[in-house]
């Protein structure tokens, strides 16, 4: 990823972070892929109504999906509306699925959805991480880098 994508996306007026999964996994590798959402998708994802807490990815027939991905329906949707947790299709080349396909074949391997945003032409665009999971003593070890990062921030307001 580029200097100008990173500060696209830093711009961008929605983001929707999956703040568990860098707790939970280890990130490999990431790309960036396109969403297929229908009718008021889009709107409730503007408003930033949409949550990626135990979301996943899979790859099926050759072509990748989000699921358990939360989009809440829109409120001036009426019948309109969508269902908030059906699967999403993910816009990714063929040589990047197969890569991460590959991937995942390895044991402690999966696909996690990171990050929601919208680019600067307004489309949503989702980040995913190949993932490794973590033992338990790894996520005590993150707790305390946290905690300790956090301590010294204090003490050098302080000072």
């Amino acid at each position: 990823m580029n200097k100008e994508q990173e500060l696209l996306r830093k711009k961008s007026p929605v983001q929707i972070k999956n703040k568990k999964a860098s707790f939970e996994f280890y990130f490999v590798d990431t790309y960036t892929a396109g969403i297929v959402l229908t009718g008021t998708e889009i709107k409730s994802i503007r408003m930033g109504k949409a949550s990626l807490v135990d979301a996943f990815c899979y790859i099926h027939n050759g072509e990748i999906w989000v699921k358990g991905m939360n989009i809440s329906p829109y409120f001036y949707g009426s019948y309109n509306n969508h269902e908030a947790k059906r699967d999403r299709k993910l816009l990714l080349n063929r040589r990047e699925i197969h890569r991460l396909q590959e991937d995942t074949k390895a044991v402690g391997f999966t696909i996690v959805p990171t990050l929601v945003f919208i680019d600067d032409k307004g489309r949503a665009k989702i980040d995913i991480a190949l993932c490794r999971g973590k033992k338990e003593y790894d996520k005590r070890e993150s707790l305390k880098e946290k905690q300790d990062k956090r301590e010294m921030d204090r003490a050098m307001k302080n000072f």
